[in-house]
C-alpha cells in the first residue's frame, strides 16, 4: 500500500523505467483511434462467443502493450498493412494486433456473411431503390365508420408492413376491450383516445411499396368534428380512396346531407386529388353478401354526385368492392365475387399512370406539423422542387433563414427528396415556437407570396342564408388554417356561360359563382391558382360545415 499512496515518486519511476514502451504505445493507440470508424462490434456481438476457444489467446496476446510495441518496432512498413488489417478484421470481432492476423484470417469471412444475415431484416429491402421509386400519397376518406383504417392496417398487412405478432397483440387486447373487430386499424390509430373510441382522430401516417411505387397512407379522419385535419390529409394527397360502407342503413347515412361521403369527395377534389377510387367496403357484411345489386345501387348514387362535385366518371373514378376485415379483393382477387372482373386494390395502385411531376421547381414544402426533437422536426410533403441535405431555404411568411441538417422520406434518411415525397426535415437556424402550420419553406432566390388580401372565385356549396361583405369564416389553403373576412363581392360569373355581371351583386347565396376580394386576419401564404394550382385552392368552412371552395385569381398588394 505505501508505495502506491506516495503516488508521485512512483509515477517518475515509472516514468524512468518504461518511458520508451509508453511512447510506442502511444503512437499505436492513435493509429488505433483513426480506424475506429468502421468499426461495428455490436451486431456481432451475439456471434462472438462460439469461438471461445480461441478467444483467450488473443485477448491475452492483444493485451500484452510490450508484443504491440514489438511488431511495431520491427519495421516501418507494417504502418499500412495495420491500417488495412483491423478493417477488414473490425466488422468481424476486434482489434487485433497484427502479430495473429494470421490466426483469425480463416473465421472472418464467415462472421462477415453471419453479420449481414443479422442486418439485413432490420433495415427495409428496398432502400436502395428507395428514391426510383415513384412517391404516391394516398389519402383514405368517407364517412365515420367507413373502414378507413381497417383497410389502411389490412393492407400494411398484406404487404409485409405489419408483422402477424403484432397484429395478433392487437387481436387479443380489442378483445379484451370487447372490440375484435377494430384490431387492424390500430396498425393506424396508434394513441389510446383513438383505440377506446374507435375514432381516428389525427392523420395516421404509414406506408407500403408495391412492384413499382412507394406509397404513403394517409388515414384521414371521417367524424365530423375533426375535418380540419382531414383537410391538411388529403392537401397532401395525389390520389383518393372514398371508402363507403355497404352495409344497410350505413351507406345511406353517410351519403345524406349531413354524411361525410359528400364532403369528404368534395373537399378532396378542392385539395387537388385528381384521381379517386372508391371501395365499397363490408361487403362480407350478411346484410349484402357481395350482392351486386347493392354494389350498383350505392354506385348509382355516388356517380351523379361525383360528377357535381368535378369528377369525370369515366377517367378519374374508379370502383371496387372490397372487405376491409377479412381483406378480400385487396391484395388477390375473391371467389366470393365472380362479377367483379377489374384488378383487385392494391394491384390496381401499382397500375395506375405515373405523375408528372417537376422537380426543377422552385421549393416549395407547406408545414403540415413541427415537433421538437433534438432540434426542430417540421412534417410536409415537398410539392415541387427537391431538397438536399444542408441546403439554405426561406421560412415564409417569417423569412426565417434555416440549414437542412437532416432529411427523412417515409422514415428512411436520405441525401435529397424529390416532389411528391412526404419529408420529415430537421432544421437549423428557427425555432419550434416560430413555426406554425401552414407555413411554407422556399428557396431563397424564389420566395412564394404572401400577403392577407386576396381575390378569388368561389362556388357556395351550402349556406342557407345569403352571404353579404363582412362575413366571418375560416379558410383552408394547402394546410393553412386562417380566418378570412369577405370584405367585397366584386361580380357574379354565370355557372354556364361563365359570363361575368356587369354589376356589383350586393349579396350571393347557394349554388352561385361569385369573385370576391377575401381579407384573412394575419398574413398567409399563397399563389394565384394559374401559376401554382396546390397552393391557390381554398376550401370557407363555418360553423362546422363546408360553405364554399374557391381558387386565387389575384393577390393584392397592402395599401398602408
Amino acid at each position: 500500500m505505501d508505495p502506491r499512496d506516495t503516488a508521485p515518486d512512483s509515477w517518475e519511476q515509472e516514468d524512468d523505467v518504461e518511458a520508451t514502451v509508453d511512447g510506442q504505445l502511444e503512437m499505436a493507440f492513435t493509429t488505433l483511434n483513426v480506424n475506429a470508424k468502421p468499426f461495428v462490434p455490436n451486431v456481432n456481438a451475439a456471434e462472438f462467443p462460439p469461438s471461445a476457444t480461441r478467444a483467450p489467446s488473443e485477448s491475452v496476446d492483444a493485451a500484452v502493450p510490450v508484443e504491440n510495441g514489438d511488431t511495431e518496432m520491427t519495421a516501418e512498413e507494417p504502418w499500412d498493412q495495420k491500417d488495412e488489417e483491423p478493417t477488414e478484421e473490425e466488422p468481424g470481432g476486434g482489434d487485433r494486433g497484427p502479430g495473429e492476423s494470421a490466426t483469425p484470417e480463416d473465421p472472418a469471412p464467415e462472421m462477415m456473411e453471419e453479420e449481414e444475415e443479422v442486418l439485413v431484416p432490420k433495415v427495409p429491402p428496398v432502400q436502395p431503390d428507395a428514391p426510383k421509386k415513384e412517391h404516391i400519397n394516398v389519402v383514405f376518406i368517407g364517412h365515420v365508420d367507413a373502414g378507413k383504417s381497417t383497410i389502411g392496417g389490412q393492407i400494411m398487412y398484406l404487404t409485409g408492413m405489419v408483422d402477424k405478432r403484432t397484429l395478433e397483440k392487437y387481436e387479443r387486447e380489442a378483445k379484451e376491450k370487447n372490440r375484435e373487430t377494430w384490431y387492424l386499424s390500430w396498425a393506424l390509430d396508434t394513441n389510446q383516445e383513438e383505440r377506446d373510441k374507435g375514432k381516428t382522430v389525427e392523420v395516421g401516417r404509414a406506408y407500403f411499396e408495391t412492384e413499382k411505387k412507394h406509397f404513403t397512407i394517409l388515414d384521414a379522419p371521417g367524424h365530423k368534428s375533426f375535418v380540419p385535419n382531414m383537410i391538411g390529409g388529403a392537401s397532401q394527397a395525389d390520389l383518393a380512396v372514398l371508402v363507403i360502407s355497404a352495409r344497410k342503413g350505413e351507406f345511406e347515412t353517410g351519403f345524406e346531407k349531413g354524411g361525410q361521403t359528400r364532403e369528404h369527395a368534395m373537399l378532396a377534389k378542392t385539395a387537388g386529388v385528381k384521381h379517386l377510387i372508391v371501395l365499397v367496403n363490408k361487403m362480407d357484411d350478411p346484410t349484402v353478401n357481395w350482392s351486386l345489386e347493392r354494389y350498383e345501387e350505392c354506385k348509382e348514387k355516388l356517380v351523379p354526385f361525383l360528377k357535381k362535385v368535378g369528377f369525370n366518371p369515366k377517367k378519374d373514378i374508379h370502383f371496387m368492392p372490397c372487405s376491409g376485415l377479412t381483406g378480400a379483393n385487396l391484395k388477390e382477387a375473391t371467389d366470393m365475387c365472380p362479377w367483379y372482373t377489374g384488378l383487385p386494390f392494391i394491384p390496381h395502385l401499382d397500375s395506375l399512370p405515373n405523375f408528372n411531376r417537376s422537380s426543377d421547381g422552385p421549393v416549395r414544402l407547406p408545414i403540415v406539423d413541427k415537433y421538437k426533437d433534438m432540434g426542430t422536426v417540421i412534417l410536409g410533403k415537398l410539392e415541387s422542387g427537391s431538397i438536399s441535405k444542408a441546403q439554405q431555404l426561406v421560412m415564409m411568411p417569417n423569412r426565417h433563414v434555416v440549414e437542412v441538417l437532416s432529411l427523412l422520406s417515409d422514415d428512411v434518411e436520405t441525401d435529397d427528396a424529390g416532389p411528391g415525397e412526404n419529408l420529415k426535415l430537421r432544421l437549423k437556424g428557427i425555432e419550434e415556437e416560430e413555426i406554425l402550420p401552414g407555413f411554407i419553406l422556399c428557396n431563397s432566390d424564389n420566395l412564394c407570396h404572401s400577403g392577407r388580401t386576396f381575390d378569388a372565385q368561389i362556388v357556395i356549396i351550402e349556406h342557407k342564408s345569403i352571404i353579404c361583405p363582412g362575413y366571418n369564416a375560416v379558410l383552408h389553403i394547402h394546410t393553412c388554417i386562417e380566418e378570412v373576412q369577405i370584405t367585397a363581392l366584386i361580380c357574379l360569373v354565370d355557372k354556364k356561360t361563365g359570363e361575368k355581371s356587369k354589376t356589383r351583386p350586393r349579396f350571393v347565396k347557394q349554388d352561385q359563382v361569385c369573385i370576391a376580394r377575401l381579407r384573412t386576419a394575419g398574413t398567409i401564404c399563397l399563389e394565384t391558382f394559374k401559376d401554382f394550382p396546390q397552393m391557390g385552392r381554398f376550401t370557407l368552412r363555418d360553423e362546422g360545415k363546408t360553405i364554399a371552395i374557391g381558387k386565387v385569381l389575384k393577390l393584392v398588394a397592402e395599401r398602408d
